[in-house]
């Protein structure tokens, strides 16, 4: 790093050193008052300029607030650093309020450092008096008493129990993903309780070592061979859904990328090669797919991207992560797993962080500390009466801004000038947080997902977090530039148009982000679900900008990462109000200001010049009065994740009228053909890498779970089939359910309610001699039951075409999803005549 001031050549002026750059965006929720970290660089070649990047930088971990503590009078040099607590989103009393997920929200994290050794562990025999008991482990070998083997079991058992609960399992119930993969034969009791003993205890067991594979064999190790069903149960799970035996290790790795034997389960399409996308083809070739990647950039990363920046010689160089940078919460956190098989030590946002007023002084610490205390007394006031809100009516909601404001002046809260200020600092940083404006944010659920939030430090990744991306691309098949305009999916199969050509496959998993979805960029045929596309509406997808300057030393001091600066006018409060300096970790002293709220909107509208000029202002007016020169740069760049095609914009928020159900709503696949990863289909880690991440193993998890349970139908076979008219007469002379001039035919191979049922509509034609006339319709069973409780033809056909929104068709304009259905149906019927001769494969 560069800590000393170098013979200075003629400087270059800000206009000379601007370049249009449109890039890509990509952001993961970043910690709260941390600076998102850049990463040691290579060097890269490129002369000094201004970039504009049109990339999302992830910062959705609320900012900290400040903790007040000793801050100096601003004289000249450097003040007394001032430490500040991060703020989560959640406030304390609100807990308890997610029970209704299913999963425990009491969620300690211990930082444990032992190395946990499992050898000649084993179950001890349950007692055989009738009643549900745990299993226990005792270790061999010892001269203790009894008491005290016993007190080192309960002591094993219950840090094991900490690691699953860091990892995201509730203390002593199963998981949703458990309950449907038949973990246990019965919920509840004492096989539960055993497994998740077991489950436990093999999560802990390779999270001791995690550049190792962990075979079932070496589980069994510790375990008495009476419970071997219990520990395959476990082991199986474990690993189909990616909580051991993941990541980027050399042994690791050889496993992942080696597909069992036998021909591939089916073939699946993954959209985006984002974090989700290239963790969900991973895995998918681990588990037998045949698996193909489309990307619409010239690169892998989407939202996580990395810059590299140097000066005209290459003499000056750092890396900036202009997307998703922080791993907010260290603890179980996949992303660290990475980390420590990488070999990479993880930098920790350091917690001081001082504020400066307008005019460069520091702000006053007792009056910093009488704002924090009175915006969380606010904070608190909201919560108690949105608890009140969601028990009287839970119909209602209303922003966060508003709640907050109405308090504020109720309460008399920041009347003072400077105390204003420090207030609009603190609504800037939730506004960091959620990548929203206050006005914008649901009061009810903003943040819901505080209770999940993974404990530990939060970090940056020295070198970047590409560093990640690069390893997980690694041998994948990914095709870029290939941007997906259109998902044609049907009951045999999908049909993806990407850059003027045309894939087939049996699934797809779409991971483009939320922003994409909203725009209605890709067209998906038949129509998304109306409760998908409600929930699209219904949840915000939000923007930060970042302005990444590399100087020619570091003239702010190395001793802090992050510092704040105010602003009198309240419209631009967002502005530049946060600095993050990536010197200990990008290899270059390189400082990243944050555009948050209002102020990022407007932020892309300005010209780069513009904006670098105004950063540099904001530096000199804090620098200049303590005798500090501020440098001209070396080369800066703008981000424009808002503009940016891949993406239109940064990570999700609740919004107003929105809660986290929309999430789980997001990440619900549609027929078995259609699944969704990313940051805004995971409920529990919402804006973050990590959810993305996590949501990717959760794909493919289902994505297996489908295939077993179909036997897949080759799409190529089947996607020219079409039928002749006497043909569907005679479908339809047997239907499965008939309601007035209506009748239906479901899909035989489900029965669930998402699943396409084809209905005809027959209307009477006096005039013609033709008799009837029938019209079609592709609809999901749930609304044909619907649609058969409504009285009259003529109230269900406005039902059908003015509410569900089916367009009817006559038989010669069926769509080839309904000719698909048609012929599975008829396929269906022909083996059910000769099912007493024919032999149906399991495999």
């Amino acid at each position: 790093m560069e800590t000393t001031d170098p013979p200075q050549p003629p400087p270059p002026t800000v206009s000379d050193n601007v370049t249009g750059n449109d890039d890509i965006p990509n952001f993961y929720a970043t910690p709260n008052h941390s600076c998102l970290p850049k990463t040691i660089p290579e060097p890269s070649v490129s002369k000094p300029h201004l970039n504009d990047i049109s990339e999302p930088i992830n910062e959705s971990q609320p900012a900290s607030e400040a903790k007040p503590e000793l801050a100096p009078a601003a004289d000249p040099g450097p003040p007394p650093p001032k430490k500040r607590r991060r703020r989560k989103k959640l406030f304390t009393d609100m807990i308890s309020t997610s029970a209704g997920s299913g999963f425990r929200v009491l969620r300690p994290h211990p930082k444990p450092s032992t190395v946990y050794s499992y050898s000649e562990t084993e179950l001890a025999d349950e007692p055989d008096d009738g009643k549900p008991h745990i299993l226990h482990r005792r270790r061999g070998g010892g001269t203790g008493g009894s008491n005290s083997k016993l007190s080192d079991l309960a002591k094993e058992v219950d840090i094991e129990a900490l690691i699953a609960i860091s990892v995201g399992f509730p203390v002593d119930s199963l998981t949703e993903e458990e309950i449907e993969a038949n973990v246990v034969s019965q919920i509840g009791g004492d096989e539960q309780a055993n497994y998740i003993v077991v489950r436990n205890h093999i999560l802990a067991r390779w999270r001791s070592n995690v550049s190792l594979w962990l075979t079932k064999d070496h589980a069994l190790e510790s375990i008495r061979a009476e419970h071997k069903a219990l520990v395959s149960s476990a082991y199986n799970f474990l690993l189909h859904h990616g909580y051991i035996n993941f990541g980027l290790s050399p042994a690791i790795k050889e496993m992942k990328l080696k597909p069992p034997e036998g021909a591939p389960k089916a073939n699946v399409i993954v959209i985006g090669a984002g974090l989700s996308g290239l963790v969900a083809a991973r895995q998918l070739i681990f588990l037998g797919f045949k698996v193909v990647v489309l990307e619409g950039r010239a690169r892998p990363g989407g939202r996580v991207r990395t810059k590299k920046m140097s000066g005209d010689k290459d003499d000056i160089v750092a890396a900036a992560d202009l997307g998703g940078s922080v791993l907010t919460g260290i603890n179980g956190n996949p992303l660290g797993v990475l980390a420590r098989q990488l070999g990479v030590p993880l930098h920790k946002v350091r917690d001081i962080c001082p504020l400066y007023l307008p005019n460069g002084r520091t702000v006053n610490s007792d009056i910093d500390s009488k704002v924090e205390v009175s915006f969380n007394k606010l904070l608190d006031r909201v919560c108690k009466l949105r608890q009140a809100m969601l028990e009287e009516v839970r119909s209602v909601d209303v922003s966060l801004g508003t709640a907050l404001e109405t308090f504020r002046r109720v309460y008399n809260v920041a009347e003072d000038y400077q105390e204003r200020m420090l207030l609009d600092w603190h609504l800037a940083n939730l506004e960091y947080a959620n990548a929203s404006l206050m006005s914008n944010l649901s009061m009810s659920y903003w943040d819901q997902d505080d209770p999940y939030e993974m404990g530990g430090d939060h970090c940056f990744m020295p070198g970047g977090n590409e560093t990640f991306i690069r390893s997980l691309a690694e041998d994948l098949p990914i095709f870029y530039n290939r941007t997906v305009e259109s998902v044609r999916y049907a009951v045999d199969g999908v049909l993806v148009h990407a850059g003027g050509q045309a894939y087939r496959g049996d699934m797809v998993l779409c991971t483009v982000p939320l922003g994409v979805l909203k725009k209605e960029m890709i067209q998906f045929v038949p129509e998304l679900p109306q409760r998908k596309r409600d929930a699209i509406e219904r949840l915000g997808f939000g923007l930060l900008n970042k302005v990444a300057i590399l100087f020619p030393y570091d003239f702010w001091g190395g001793d802090i990462d992050t510092f704040g600066h105010l602003t009198d006018n309240p419209n631009t409060r967002g502005e530049f109000f946060l600095f993050y300096s990536y010197s200990s970790v990008a290899g270059g002293p390189l400082l990243v200001a944050l555009v948050a709220g209002e102020a990022a909107i407007k932020f892309e509208m300005m010209s780069p010049v513009e904006s670098v000029q105004r950063v540099l202002e904001i530096l000199k007016s804090i620098f200049s009065p303590k005798g500090i020169a501020v440098p001209d740069p070396v080369q800066a760049v703008c981000t424009r994740w808002g503009q940016d095609r891949f993406s239109y914009g940064s990570y999700s928020y609740v919004a107003i009228g929105a809660s986290g159900d929309d999430y789980d709503i997001l990440a619900e696949s549609v027929g078995d053909r259609v699944f969704f990863a990313g940051e805004a289909t995971n409920k529990q880690y919402p804006a973050t890498m990590h959810g993305a991440f996590l949501s990717g193993m959760r794909e493919a998890a289902n994505i297996l779970r489908v295939a077993k349970r179909w036997s897949m139908v080759p799409a190529e076979r089947s996607y020219s089939a079409t039928l002749e008219n006497e043909d569907i007469d005679e479908l339809f002379n047997a239907p499965d359910l008939t309601f007035g001039s209506f009748s239906v035919l479901f899909d035989p191979r489900s029965t669930d309610l998402e699943s396409n049922s084809l209905l005809r509509i027959a209307l009477k034609v006096e005039k013609s001699g033709a008799g009837c006339l029938h019209l079609y319709g592709l609809i999901p069973r749930k609304l044909v039951i619907e649609l058969s409780k409504v009285a009259g033809d003529l109230d269900r056909i406005n039902m059908l075409t003015r509410d569900f929104r089916v367009k009817l068709v006559g038989k010669q304009n069926l769509c080839y999803m309904a000719e698909s259905l048609l012929t599975f149906i008829r396929s269906s019927r022909l083996r059910a005549l000769a099912k007493d001769f024919v032999v149906e494969s399991t495999s």
